[in-house]
C-alpha cells in the first residue's frame, strides 16, 4: 500500500466513501428509496398469499389496498390470456399501476413496518434479486463516481495502467525464459541424438572393421594351407609376412578403438557440460518463480484479511440494525399506550365534566322550582 496513491486508495476503499455534497446526498436519497420500492414489490406477492397471516401487522388500510391490488391482478390475467378489449385492458393497467404506487407509499410512510416485514417474510430467490443487487452496485458505481474527482479518476487510471505494464512485463520475461529453456532443451535433444548417432556409426564401422580383418585372416589361413603343399618354402616367407600384416592390422584396427573411445569421451564431456548448464538454467528459473509466488502469496494474505476484516463489519452493520428494529419497535409500542392512557384520561375528563354539568342543571331546576313553588303559595295567601 506504500506506493498506491492517495486518491486511488480513497477510491479503492469504499469505506472512505462519505457524501459530502447536497446534491450527493440527493442523488443517494433517490437511488436508496428506489432500492426500498424495489425490495417493497419483491415482497407484496409473498404478503398478498399469505395476507391473513400478515393482516393484523399491516393494518386495515394496507389490507385493503392490497386485497384491491390482488383483484387488479386477477384481472389484468385474465385480459392477458384472453384477447379483448385494448382499452379495458389498458385501463386496468392503469389502475394495477395506481394500485401499487398507493401501496408503495403506505409502506414508504411507515418505516418500522417495512423493515419488520423485511426480516420476517422469506421470499424464495428470483431475478427479482439479481435485479437488485445490480441497482445496489448501480447505486455504489454512481457513488463512487460522484466522489471521484476528476485527478482521483486520472490517479486510479494511471494506477492500473502501471498495474497492467508490470503484469505484461512480468508476462513477457515468464515467455521469454519459457521459450530459450524450450530452445535449450530442443538444442540439447538434437545435440544428444546427433551424438548418439556418431557413436552408432563408429561402433558400426569397428564391428565392420572387425569382420573384414577376420575375414581376411582366414582367406589367407585357406590359401597358406592350399600353397603349403605346392611350395614349402615359400610358404614360411609368406606366413612371416602374412604375420607381420596381421600384427599391422591388429595394432591399426587398435589404434582406431583407442581413437574412437578417446573420441567418445570428449562426447560425454560435452554431454554431461551440457546437461549441467540445463540444470543450473532450472534451477534458476524454479528459484525466480518460488520468489515470485511468494510475494503472490503475500499479498493473497493481505487481501483475505481485509476481506475477513469487512465481512465481520458487515455482521456488527446487521446485528446493530436488528437491535435498532427491536428497539424502534418497542418504542412505537410504548408511544402507542401512553397515547392510548392520555385517550383514556381524556375520555374521563369529558365524562366526568358532563356528569358535573348534568348535576349543576339539576341543582339549578330544584332551586328554580323551589322557588316558583314558594312564590305560588304567597299569592293564595293574600
Amino acid at each position: 500500500k506504500a506506493g498506491i496513491p492517495l486518491g486511488v486508495m480513497k477510491v479503492l476503499d469504499p469505506r472512505q466513501l462519505k457524501p459530502d455534497i447536497t446534491e450527493t446526498e440527493r442523488i443517494l436519497t433517490v437511488l436508496d428509496e428506489t432500492i426500498v420500492k424495489l425490495e417493497i414489490t419483491r415482497l407484496i406477492p409473498r404478503i398478498i398469499g399469505s395476507l391473513e397471516r400478515y393482516a393484523r401487522m399491516l393494518g386495515p388500510e394496507i389490507t385493503s389496498s392490497l386485497l384491491e391490488h390482488q383483484k387488479l391482478s386477477v384481472e389484468i390475467q385474465h385480459l392477458l390470456a384472453s384477447p379483448g378489449d385494448e382499452e379495458s385492458r389498458r385501463a386496468v393497467e392503469q389502475r394495477l399501476k395506481c394500485s401499487l404506487r398507493n401501496i408503495l407509499r403506505l409502506f414508504l410512510a411507515n418505516p418500522l413496518l417495512y423493515h419488520g416485514l423485511k426480516y420476517k417474510v422469506r421470499v424464495r430467490e428470483s431475478p427479482a434479486d439479481v435485479f437488485i443487487k445490480a441497482f445496489m452496485e448501480f447505486r455504489d458505481f454512481t457513488l463512487e463516481k460522484l466522489l471521484t474527482s476528476p485527478d482521483e479518476e486520472k490517479e486510479k487510471i494511471q494506477f492500473m495502467k502501471d498495474i497492467s505494464l508490470q503484469v505484461e512485463k512480468n508476462t513477457e520475461t515468464i515467455s521469454a525464459l519459457q521459450e530459450e529453456l524450450a530452445a535449450l532443451i530442443q538444442t540439447r535433444d538434437e545435440e544428444l541424438k546427433r551424438k548418439d548417432k556418431m557413436i552408432e556409426n563408429l561402433k558400426t564401422s569397428i564391428e565392420d572393421l572387425s569382420k573384414d580383418c577376420k575375414a581376411e585372416i582366414q582367406h589367407i589361413m585357406k590359401e597358406g594351407e592350399s600353397q603349403q603343399k605346392e611350395d614349402e618354402k615359400g610358404s614360411e616367407d609368406r606366413c612371416g609376412r602374412l604375420e607381420q600384416d596381421i600384427q599391422l592390422l591388429g595394432a591399426r584396427f587398435n589404434e582406431l578403438v583407442l581413437e574412437h573411445r578417446a573420441s567418445e569421451l570428449v562426447l560425454r564431456k560435452e554431454k554431461c557440460k551440457a546437461e549441467r548448464e540445463i540444470q543450473k538454467w532450472v534451477q534458476k528459473y524454479d528459484t525466480d518463480m518460488t520468489e515470485k509466488q511468494a510475494t503472490y502469496d503475500k499479498l493473497q494474505a493481505a487481501y483475505n484479511e481485509e476481506k475477513e476484516q469487512l465481512s465481520m463489519l458487515m455482521e456488527k452493520h446487521a446485528l446493530l440494525l436488528q437491535e435498532y428494529t427491536e428497539i424502534e419497535e418497542e418504542r412505537r409500542i410504548l408511544k402507542e399506550k401512553e397515547e392510548e392512557a392520555a385517550r383514556e384520561e381524556a375520555r374521563r375528563n369529558d365524562a366526568a365534566t358532563c356528569i358535573q354539568a348534568v348535576w349543576k342543571g339539576y341543582l339549578v331546576r330544584s332551586i328554580y322550582k323551589s322557588k316558583l313553588k314558594k312564590g305560588k303559595g304567597k299569592g293564595k295567601g293574600k
